[in-house]
């Protein structure tokens, strides 16, 4: 479903909301991992930087990096890969993009992946590539992809009583893939949270990651309109949501070779979302 922008007056916080059937990485262990990119990037730090939390201990949430802090920007995949989708990958559905992953390495483009753990538990070898390579970060995605809130793009729901356990499973999952440092970022499926949701996974010690930039890629097929609406959209200390599977969002690749470029023309240098929580911090 293609990301929209939306209000929770709930929470006075705004939620884009999106999903997609999206993930990150290579194809299946038999195919020869590629090359690790020699980009300069330092790797996350032992103590990865969060939001404070809010009144009462609720999860923080965080949208954008500071605008006058440099032409910085993020970009994020989402890893999505829910609960009963086994039989569809089994049947050969792709819920991976090697092209996508090869285009952002050879372009030295850092970036946050945020992965289910029902994705790493189905393509751990890949998992744990992304995991190792400096050049990303992996954050969680919930295990299940279920829906925080009700009204979340038809996605089931998981029930308030089952929402720590469900990003808790995650880490597990992606532990046991071989992910050694997943970042203690979350981000709802479809991007759909209240207060509620908020207050359940309150200490974790999770900052809660939306975006501020929609680039539309989810089912797109015409990739000129998606790289105009990122390039409209991104401004100093943006992070944009984007996705990375062959079958629910092909043009995904074509858009990353596009708009890079372009935005380096404008002066803008990538990060990984950590950069830009932790600018965000220093300002507090």
């Amino acid at each position: 479903m293609i990301p929209v922008a939306r209000r929770i007056t709930a929470v006075g916080a705004v939620c884009a909301l999106g999903a997609a059937l999206a993930a990150c990485g290579t194809s299946g262990p038999a195919r020869q991992a590629p090359a690790r990119s020699t980009v300069s990037v330092s790797p996350s730090p032992a103590r990865p930087p969060v939001l404070a939390p809010g009144p009462g201990g609720l999860t923080p949430v965080f949208e954008h990096g500071p605008r006058t802090r440099g032409k910085t920007v993020a970009f994020t995949f989402d890893a999505d890969m829910t609960a009963d989708q086994g039989p569809r990958a089994a049947a050969g559905e792709h819920f991976d993009n090697p092209g996508l992953i090869a285009a952002l390495r050879a372009l030295k483009v850092p970036a946050t992946v945020f992965m289910t753990g029902r994705w790493a538990e189905q393509y751990p070898a890949e998992a744990r590539d992304l995991g190792h390579d400096p050049q990303f970060e992996v954050a969680n995605h919930s295990w299940s992809h279920y829906a925080f809130t009700a009204d979340c793009y038809g996605l089931p729901t998981v029930d308030a009583d089952g929402m720590r356990a469900d990003v808790q499973r995650a880490y597990t999952s992606l532990r046991a893939a071989g992910v050694p440092h997943a970042m203690p970022y979350f981000r709802f499926p479809g991007g759909c949270y209240d207060q509620r949701s908020l207050r359940r996974l309150s200490g974790l010690g999770v900052t809660a990651v939306q975006w501020d930039v929609v680039s539309g890629d989810a089912f797109a097929t015409d990739a000129d309109a998606v790289v105009k609406q990122v390039l409209d959209g991104v401004k100093p200390g943006s992070v944009v949501v984007l996705h990375c599977t062959r079958s629910a969002a092909p043009t995904t690749e074509r858009v990353v070779r596009t708009v890079v470029p372009e935005l380096r023309k404008r002066g803008y240098r990538f990060v990984k979302v950590s950069e830009l929580i932790d600018q965000a911090d220093g300002q507090r």
